[in-house]
């Protein structure tokens, strides 16, 4: 059974090399890893090499929030975006996420986002679904933005967000997830996706990088969340565009639907339901939980 390993380190900095093993796993004990020796240095850095796409990055920036830490994490990934200016797929989508503490550890402000306009999966599911796709998420082969979601993957290509300042994104995290590391970069990488054609998953080797800030090791804990309070307190009230009913924070919409979710369960699209349910009765596992 395949488990990462510390290969070099630092006091303040950690090197994992993952052997291929579930990278959740891997992940979590990176930020593990940067938590514990941020407790002693204030800022620690864990970056991990011979991995694959870790789920929702906010999850291990979120971590560090739990514990009174500012967190960070990224992932690079194979190149399925353009830049601007060129056309054909040139950086991943590289997700990056961070995780600020309040004082409430389930309400942290969380942020958690692709670099590109739109997440491929999207772009993939209105392709399933035989939909068109919102302007400023997808080039066609010759760089020209189209609605169409069918040319991707093959020849299209997905913009970043924000023109530049996606792109800008996307080439840090390509920095602190694979040049740094020794991960693989860019067109190394080999696409992780089933619907995305490329070698096999189990062959890639991605990086993840993971940054935590001890906030107690610069200022009070006490302090820092009290100003963070206000700095919330500010934010909500800003004047109300019209058709505008709330302000929210980054996360704030998420933490509200993960309490409407224990209570009432997950919503989910009647598609989604029936690959689940099919791909359980191929294994013999029933379903009672899913409600249609």
């Amino acid at each position: 059974q395949a488990t990462a390993e510390v290969v070099d380190e630092g006091p303040s900095w950690a090197m994992l090399n993952g052997h291929h093993a579930l990278p959740y796993v891997t992940a979590h004990r990176a930020m593990e890893i940067a938590i514990e020796k941020a407790r002693s240095t204030g800022i620690a850095y864990v970056g991990v090499m011979h991995t694959s796409h870790f789920g929702a990055a906010g999850y291990y920036a979120n971590m560090a929030a739990q514990q009174g830490m500012i967190g960070l994490a990224m992932c690079n990934a194979d190149p399925q975006m353009t830049i601007p200016g060129g056309r054909g797929k040139v950086l991943g989508t590289n997700p990056i996420a961070y995780a600020i503490p309040t004082g409430d550890e389930n309400q942290s402000v969380l942020f958690d986002i692709a670099t590109s306009a739109a997440a491929a999966n999207k772009v993939i599911r209105a392709k399933l679904m035989g939909q068109p796709i919102p302007e400023g998420w997808l080039v066609d082969g010759d760089g020209l933005p189209t609605t169409d979601p069918s040319v991707f993957p093959g020849q299209g290509a997905l913009m970043p967000m924000a023109a530049h300042k996606g792109y800008g994104f996307a080439l840090l995290v390509e920095v602190l997830a694979g040049v740094l590391t020794g991960a693989a970069v860019t067109k190394e990488q080999p696409s992780w996706v089933p619907d995305i054609p490329g070698d096999p998953p189990g062959n890639t080797n991605q990086g993840q990088a993971f940054i935590a800030i001890n906030v107690g090791a610069m200022m009070p804990q006490a302090l820092f969340n009290q100003r963070m309070g206000s700095l919330a307190d500010y934010i909500h009230q800003t004047p109300l565009a019209k058709g505008t009913e709330r302000i929210y924070l980054p996360g704030e919409m998420e933490w509200d639907r993960r309490g409407a979710a224990l209570k009432d369960g997950i919503a989910l699209p009647t598609d989604v339901v029936e690959t689940l349910v099919g791909l359980a009765q191929d294994v013999s596992i029933e379903t009672p939980l899913f409600q249609q």
